[in-house]
């Protein structure tokens, strides 16, 4: 009896070791490059709901124009940016230096009638100040126009050592665009030294149901000048408003543009309990976590002919995934890691 008992046993496992071959037999992953458009890589009825599912889906795109600009821009991270540029950090000691259609409050001690409140500065640079006629501030700190008005008054022998004071009281000349997931997209005029969360705050705050973890400012260098140009700094909103890292809380300047990054999407469709379209998180999301964050397989579900649609540099790719070699025989390491944009597929089984 022992020994029937013994051979049982043996059969036993040995039957189980090969259903495990069979399950595992092959690669876990297939991975085909193929030619059409991925859509239609798609059964008519599958188009159809993810185009369903996509049209439910809010996701602002940078417009098309924008994207050839950045194509033909160097792209830098904050650290890369900082190490070239270091004065863009914003811890520098710069003053404002006043523009086109800026405000100034002028005081002069000693002559009460001189003082001005409201003095605008023309677009071209320049203020109309009694005595003195016009004078170019483009360009020039309140303390460089202080010291400029003090030596105007004291050359045309009206007033010597006068002791001038220079506010800004309307910021006019700055700008900066912010676009994308806000609650007040726009331009804002930037008040003396403004950094990345000022201009965030000043456009109402972040929309966090449409937003991305990313944001970009694409920066004009050398403005108005033959050496013109443009550069691009990637900013990691994680790390800035979530982790408090103010590496990413770049000094802006003047034409900065903020673009705020739309949450990223992939699509999940067939046979699992909630098909539809789900946000990209903060973390790496894998194709086990994706089927279970859809509330996982249907009974019907073909769980081993589960494939991603996936569109790389303009390549299409299906990548097949024998998911229950991933689940129940241990090969985690080998489940992939789902790209935003990436179509999932659970076909239905007919056995």
């Amino acid at each position: 009896m022992k020994i029937i008992a013994l051979i049982r046993l043996i059969l036993t496992i040995a039957l189980i070791v090969f259903l495990g071959a069979c399950v595992t037999s092959g690669s876990v992953v297939k991975v085909t490059t193929v030619n059409e458009d991925h859509e239609k890589a798609l059964k008519e009825e599958e188009r159809a709901r993810l185009e369903e599912i996509k049209k439910d889906t809010v996701v602002k795109k940078i417009d098309e124009n924008l994207n050839k600009v950045l194509q033909k821009t160097p792209i830098y991270s904050v650290s890369e940016y900082l190490l070239k540029y270091p004065e863009g950090s914003g811890h520098s000691t710069m003053d404002y230096r006043v523009g086109g259609y800026d405000v100034l409050s002028i005081v002069v001690y000693e002559e009460e009638n001189l003082s001005r409140e409201a003095v605008r500065v023309s677009g071209d640079g320049y203020i109309t100040f009694p005595l003195i006629s016009r004078v170019k501030v483009d360009g020039l700190t309140t303390s460089e126009i202080e010291k400029l008005i003090s030596r105007k008054l004291a050359e045309g022998q009206y007033v010597l050592d006068a002791h001038v004071s220079v506010m800004v009281t309307g910021y006019k000349s700055k700008q900066c665009l912010v676009l994308g997931p806000v609650t007040k997209p726009g331009s804002y005029s930037l008040q003396a030294r403004e950094h990345v969360l000022d201009a965030i705050s000043g456009a109402g705050g972040i929309d966090t149901e449409k937003a991305g973890n990313k944001a970009m400012i694409i920066r004009t260098l050398d403005a108005k000048s033959e050496h013109e140009s443009k550069v691009v700094i990637n900013i990691d909103l994680r790390d800035l408003l979530k982790r408090g890292n103010q590496l990413s809380n770049l000094f802006l300047r003047d034409k900065d543009i903020l673009i705020v990054s739309a949450v990223e999407f992939f699509y999940i469709i067939g046979q699992v309990n909630k098909p539809g379209s789900y946000p990209m998180s903060e973390k790496d999301i894998t194709l086990v976590e994706a089927i279970g964050m859809a509330g996982g397989f249907t009974r019907i579900a073909a769980r081993n002919k589960t494939h991603i649609i996936r569109v790389e540099d303009g390549v299409e790719k299906i990548i097949e995934v024998q998911v229950d070699a991933i689940i129940k025989a241990g090969k985690k390491i080998q489940d992939v890691r789902i790209e935003p944009e990436d179509v999932i597929v659970v076909p239905e089984s007919f056995f």
